[in-house]
């Protein structure tokens, strides 16, 4: 199940939301975790410094993609003569297979990882099958 979740190819992204990008920031592609259970596909997506209202998430035909706008730190009263860590926007996409239900996809945020909960379509799931003697 888990290999039918598959990443889609990334690179530095031109647009977000389908326009011109305004602001000139790097977009990176969050690191994330997948689990799968019994139930579902859990996704876990590092987007440090994005507010929730920063996150956007859009499933358009079998394209799962999430974008995160991250927020600009203020540097007033200090000049920066060194840094490892970069502002920026988190993009990433994933297509999904017709084992996952669409409809009761669900996602939350806590301390900059974003959850999503793919739930197994009913077809998908594991059943046992019961031999009938004849």
């Amino acid at each position: 199940m888990a290999q039918q979740l598959e990443t889609a190819k990334q690179s530095r992204a031109a647009t977000i939301d389908g326009g011109e990008r305004m602001r000139d920031r790097p977009v990176f592609v969050p690191l994330t975790d997948i689990y799968e259970t019994k139930d579902a596909i859990i996704v876990l997506a590092e987007m440090p410094g994005v507010a929730p209202d920063g996150i956007d998430i859009t499933l358009e035909r079998q394209v799962l993609t999430i974008r995160g706008r991250g927020g600009e730190q203020e540097r007033a009263g200090y000049r920066q003569v060194y840094a490892e860590y970069s502002d920026g926007d988190y993009e990433r996409s994933f297509t999904l297979s017709a084992a996952i239900d669409r409809d009761r996809i669900e996602a939350s945020q806590k301390a900059g990882v974003l959850r999503l909960t793919l739930p197994k379509a009913e077809a998908a799931k594991p059943r046992k099958i019961t031999l009938k003697t004849v």
